[in-house]
C-alpha cells in the first residue's frame, strides 16, 4: 500500500533538537554507517539541520539496521537491531509526537517504556494481584519483536493518528532492511521491528494493546493482569479459570500472528499461609524477581508463617556473581582498593536500587561475594594469610565505609 504524505511535514527544528539530547545519553552502539557520537558531534547543528530537513520535507529515508547478538538466560542468543545515530534521533522525534497523543489511551496495567511508569511499578503490582488472586499465567510470546505484523501495526496506527507522515515514516522503518553479522543484506518480510530500534518499545505497546490489553478486559474482566512490554501476567481467580483463559489467549495470539513460547509459560498457584491446595508450580519469575512462598516472621508476634513473596531470581544472583567473578582487575594485585571500587560502584547502584526494592536478604548474600573475592585480591596484594586478609578489609570498610556502594546501604 502507497502512503501518501503533504509535501511538509509539521517538524520543527527544536524537536529535533530535543530528540538528539534524550537519544544522545543512550546507547553507543554504531550503526551501518560506522558513525559514532564523536564524529556526528564535530558538525552537530549542521547534521541536525539535514535530519529535520529531510524530516520536515517528507523525504528522509533510513539506512539499514546493523544486527547484533547477545546471549539469552537460557544460552540462545537475541538478534537486536541497531539503527544508525541519525535514525535514531529521526524515531525519537516521530515517537515522541506519537506518545503524546496515544500514551494516554494504553491501559493501566501496561507498564513498559511508558512515561511516568517504571519496572519497580509493576513488580508491584504483580505482588498485590497476588494478593487478591490465587493462580497466575506466567506467558511468555515467542520472538514478539520478530513476529509483529506490519498490516496489523499499520492498521492500528490509521486507527489512533490521523496524520498520513506518521504512518509513512513508521512504514519506512519497519521495512528497513537487517545487515547481517557476515555483512549481508537481507529485506523485511512484512514483519518485525527491530529490538534496539528507538520507536520500536511504542509500537509493540500499541500492537499489544489491541491484540491482548483491550482483548483480555473486554472478553475476561474477572481476570486481572500486568504487563512489561512483551513479559506478561495474568491473574485468575481459579485453576479452571486460568487453564480456559490460556487456552483463549493462545487462540488470541493465532488471530494477530503470534504465538505463545509453551515452554516458558505455565500456571502457577499462590500457596502461602491461606493456600493449601497443592499444585506443582508454585513460583514464576517476573522482570527479574521470582514470586514464591517463602518464610517470614511476624512483626506482630514474632511466629513464622508462610507468604508469596518476591525477591531477586536465582537465575539473575547468578548472573551478578558471575559478572562479579568475570571482572579483569581481580587478577591485578598492583591496583588499589579504590580502582576496584571505582570499577564496581555504579554495578552495585544499579543492583541495589533495582533488586533492593524487596527482600534484601537474598541479595546481600549475592554481594558477600564481592567481600570474599576482595579478601583474595589482598591475599595477592600483601601476600598474606585469609584470616589477616579479613581483619584488613573489615579495617578497611570501618575506616571508608563509603567506599563501596554496597558497604554504605547495608549490604557489606
Amino acid at each position: 500500500m502507497n502512503v501518501h504524505v503533504q509535501k511538509t511535514v509539521p517538524i520543527e527544528f527544536i524537536q529535533v533538537v530535543k530528540a538528539y539530547a534524550k537519544v544522545r545519553k543512550g546507547g553507543k552502539a554504531a550503526g551501518i554507517d560506522e558513525q559514532s557520537w564523536e564524529d556526528f558531534d564535530k558538525d552537530v547543528e549542521k547534521n541536525l539541520y539535514v535530519i529535520w530537513n529531510r524530516l520536515a520535507s517528507g523525504s528522509y529515508h533510513p539506512q539499514a539496521v546493523r544486527e547484533v547478538e547477545i546471549p539469552k538466560k537460557d544460552g540462545k542468543m537475541r538478534k537486536l537491531g541497531i539503527p544508525t545515530l541519525r535514525d535514531r534521533i529521526a524515531q525519537q522525534v516521530v515517537k515522541a509526537y506519537m506518545e503524546k497523543r496515544i500514551d494516554g489511551m494504553f491501559h493501566e496495567n501496561s507498564y513498559g517504556y511508558r512515561p511516568l511508569k517504571s519496572a519497580h511499578q509493576a513488580i508491584e503490582q504483580v505482588r498485590q494481584n497476588c494478593y487478591k488472586q490465587d493462580w497466575v499465567i506466567d506467558m511468555d510470546i515467542s520472538k514478539f519483536f520478530d513476529e509483529i505484523d506490519h498490516e496489523l501495526l499499520l492498521k492500528g496506527i490509521r486507527h489512533v493518528i490521523s496524520e498520513n507522515w506518521v504512518e509513512m515514516y513508521v512504514k519506512r522503518w519497519l521495512e528497513m532492511p537487517v545487515q547481517k553479522q557476515d555483512g549481508s543484506i537481507h529485506p523485511k518480510q512484512g514483519k518485525g521491528t527491530p529490538q534496539g530500534g528507538v520507536i520500536s518499545p511504542l509500537l509493540a505497546n500499541l500492537y499489544l494493546h489491541y491484540a491482548f490489553d483491550m482483548w483480555l478486559t473486554r472478553n475476561y474482566p474477572e481476570s486481572s493482569f500486568v504487563r512489561y512490554a512483551d513479559d506478561i501476567v495474568v491473574h485468575c481467580n481459579s485453576k479452571a479459570e486460568a487453564e480456559q483463559i490460556l487456552e483463549a489467549i493462545k487462540l488470541r495470539l493465532a488471530e494477530v500472528k503470534l504465538q505463545i513460547k509453551e515452554e516458558k509459560t505455565h500456571i502457577a498457584y499462590c500457596k502461602d499461609y491461606r493456600r493449601n491446595e497443592k499444585h506443582a508450580n508454585v513460583k514464576f519469575e517476573f522482570l527479574g524477581f521470582s514470586y514464591q512462598p517463602r518464610a517470614r516472621k511476624s512483626k506482630r508476634n514474632g511466629k513464622s508463617y508462610i507468604a508469596f513473596t518476591a525477591e531477586i531470581s536465582q537465575s539473575n544472583r547468578k548472573k551478578i556473581r558471575d559478572q562479579i567473578r568475570d571482572i579483569n582487575i581481580w587478577r591485578h594485585p598492583n591496583v588499589e582498593i579504590s580502582d576496584i571500587a571505582n570499577l564496581l560502584n555504579e554495578k552495585l547502584r544499579g543492583w541495589i536500587n533495582y533488586y533492593g526494592k524487596y527482600s534484601k536478604r537474598s541479595l546481600r548474600r549475592t554481594l558477600k561475594s564481592i567481600d570474599l573475592k576482595l579478601v583474595k585480591w589482598l591475599m595477592k596484594k600483601h601476600k598474606t594469610s585469609y584470616r589477616k586478609a579479613v581483619a584488613k578489609l573489615r579495617q578497611t570498610e570501618k575506616s571508608y565505609p563509603g567506599l563501596f556502594y554496597h558497604w554504605q546501604n547495608g549490604y557489606g
